[in-house]
């Protein structure tokens, strides 16, 4: 049974579910150490007073604000558990929203809310069938760890999840990162469509979802344990810096995806290099319309 993280209540309308909050995933990544490289040994952190220095221990650890460069204001963990908020209790639900109208962006962390005790059995089942009937999602607020948040509470399976939510100014405004204005034709737009057709799947138990990173560090290490060399990396692709045909692009990476599905290809197209728009220009039109013809995408027999 995994620890518990925070325990109190849910609230909607009169309605209260005494829970307690369980972490919904698990951390599988291979962890390191810091150690000396001349001798492994370990090096940890020391916690050290700047006006004493010397070490001190967690006890005599605690919060403080800066509030000047002189002036430090000391808050405990007591202080910030007993704020006055409506929130810190409970995690109150403020409304119900289709789940498709809210930004995944927005959507953090997950955690299970488990009942509290047999009385809170009913009161539970009611707002897990309530969600899943209306297929709505809960957005509530609450409060952990000396901060207020938005959280999103949804249905998996015969469980609550609640989601932790970023705060709408915590959300950074793409804008300014978008590429310049392009035209796309519809062939290609088609082409791209037909290439999700073929990748598309139904659930993430393929082999391509698996954790390949972690997989290759326990591989260096055993290698490394065992005194052979680790599995070499593959060499990247050259890029040619030109630009791609994009439809023969799509039409060759079309054709991959059903090779590697087992179905049939049909008509082969090669992917090559287009000339610059600067390149073409300098051409006269004669040499220009023979590259043309030259560089049309070949049929395969």
């Amino acid at each position: 049974m995994p620890r518990t993280i925070w325990s109190g209540a849910i609230s909607f309308g009169l309605v209260t579910v005494p829970i307690h909050v369980v972490s919904a995933t698990e951390d599988h990544s291979i962890h390191f150490h810091r150690v000396h490289l001349e001798d492994l040994a370990r090096v940890r952190t020391r916690k050290v007073c700047e006006l004493e220095d010397r070490e001190v221990s967690s006890d005599e650890i605690g919060k403080g604000y800066q509030l000047t460069k002189e002036l430090v204001v000391p808050i405990s963990d007591e202080e910030l558990r007993d704020l006055p908020l409506p929130t810190a209790k409970a995690i109150e639900i403020v409304a119900f929203m289709p789940q498709e109208s809210i930004d995944p962006l927005r959507v953090a962390e997950g955690y299970y809310l488990a009942p509290d005790g047999q009385v809170a059995g009913k009161p539970y089942k009611l707002l897990r069938q309530a969600l899943e009937r209306s297929s709505r999602v809960a957005v509530a607020r609450y409060a952990w760890s000396g901060r207020e948040r938005l959280g999103l509470l949804r249905v998996r399976g015969e469980a609550i999840v609640l989601h932790a939510m970023r705060w709408p100014d915590e959300i950074r405004d793409p804008s300014e990162l978008l590429p310049p204005p392009v035209e796309l034709s519809d062939e290609e737009i088609d082409g791209a469509l037909a290439l999700m057709d073929t990748m598309t799947r139904d659930d993430l138990d393929a082999p391509e979802f698996r954790d390949t990173y972690t997989e290759a560090v326990a591989e260096l290490i055993e290698a490394k344990r065992e005194h052979r060399e680790p599995p070499s990396a593959p060499e990247p692709a050259a890029d040619s810096g030109q630009l791609v045909d994009l439809m023969a692009a799509l039409k060759e990476s079309v054709s991959k995806a059903k090779e590697s599905r087992g179905e049939d290809t049909g008509e082969h197209a090669d992917v090559h290099e287009m000339p610059t728009k600067r390149a073409a220009k300098k051409q006269p039109a004669r040499k220009s319309a023979a590259k043309k013809t030259a560089r049309k995408p070949r049929k395969s027999a």
